[in-house]
């Protein structure tokens, strides 16, 4: 029997996904929220270019607008969410009534958006997801996508034993786009995306920079990894594990410093371009608000329930507020103002 799957969300990385799994034969849905981009891959397909092989190709999809989700009647078995991680709530919601009972929505986004997915879909239809996963798209229908098949990397699973035992089939699908393992932490390994994250997406962004350029200006490196160095620290706070992602080798639990410096580092040899921008960056450009509650935020608020603090994703987060208000731009400049509030924060 087909496994009927939807894409709720088709931006850069789930139009890439949603374009693998159609190239490999399987019945997919994409559900898209830009008028403009439903209707360029209606008409033209989705293009998805490959700088790091110079490939561009055009895969005709299956797409439907936000306001025809209403519309639908057949039912899907597997639903990736790849929205913001702010809009998960709505997403689920919308999407919810076309799940099957046995189906399953999968998370596959930045934050820890499994919980909101677990509180609409119930414990037995939720998987959480970690993505490795770097694209552009600025034009509708147009992808510039960043990572080969062979480096992008998923993690998918459940605490809940129904929703892990789904995670197989989800993980099959998926692997249409990449490499996915099948994780029993799955929390612990949406942490460590999380402390990646932290150290790499704000701090870029605020400098409007790539990630790798961020990285060389001076004091930066050293900025980016205690960023995620206090979210490891926000992770042991809740009891949660340092677990290997990317085909690391095991890590060494003892040693939190060196896995946030092993982790990035492998984010800029193996995963990102020297051009690949962040995707807060991304949201910037374009007028939107970016996930830096969902993150940066984030590792202040846990750690703060510790007792304990966080300067530099504080400070990363009072910078990116700026920005959204309109007080600052995104730029070089901001590398001193960075600086001096994480040593007062």
């Amino acid at each position: 029997m087909t496994t009927r799957v939807a894409i709720v969300g088709t931006g850069g990385n789930g139009a890439s996904i949603g374009a693998d799994m159609t190239r490999a034969g399987h019945d997919v849905t994409f559900i898209e929220q830009w008028p403009a981009h439903v209707e360029a891959m209606r008409e033209n397909g989705i293009r998805i270019t490959t700088p790091a092989d110079g490939l561009s190709e055009v895969t005709r999809v299956n797409v439907k607008h936000l306001c025809e989700v209403a519309t639908l009647r057949e039912q899907f078995d597997i639903v990736y969410v790849v929205l913001k991680a702010y809009d998960t709530r709505w997403g689920v919601e919308l999407i919810k009534p076309l799940v099957k009972d046995d189906g399953v929505v999968v998370g596959l986004q930045n934050g820890m958006s499994i919980d909101d997915v677990v509180s609409i879909m119930g414990e037995e239809r939720a998987l959480g997801g970690v993505i490795e996963l770097g694209s552009n798209m600025f034009e509708p229908g147009e992808v510039e996508r960043h990572n080969l098949n062979a480096n992008t990397w998923f993690a998918l699973g459940s605490d809940n034993p129904v929703a892990h035992q789904k995670a197989d089939r989800a993980a099959e699908l998926l692997r249409a786009a990449g490499t996915v393992e099948v994780v029993d932490d799955i929390r612990s390994a949406k942490w460590m995306k999380l402390v990646l994250n932290a150290a790499e997406l704000v701090p870029s962004a605020i400098l409007d920079l790539s990630i790798v350029e961020a990285s060389k200006q001076p004091g930066m490196r050293e900025l980016m990894l205690e960023a995620g160095n206090e979210a490891v620290r926000a992770v042991l706070a809740q009891g949660l594990r340092i677990v290997p992602i990317f085909g690391m080798d095991a890590v060494d639990p003892d040693r939190p410093e060196l896995f946030v410096s092993t982790l990035f580092d492998l984010l800029l040899t193996e995963f990102a371009l020297p051009t690949t921008k962040a995707t807060v960056l991304h949201d910037w450009i374009k007028g939107r608000r970016s996930e830096v509650d969902q993150i940066n935020g984030l590792v202040v608020d846990v750690l703060e329930k510790a007792g304990s603090r966080a300067p530099v994703n504080a400070a990363a987060t009072e910078v990116a507020h700026r920005i959204e208000r309109g007080e600052l731009s995104p730029g070089i400049e901001n590398l001193e103002l960075f600086s001096t509030l994480a040593a007062r924060l």
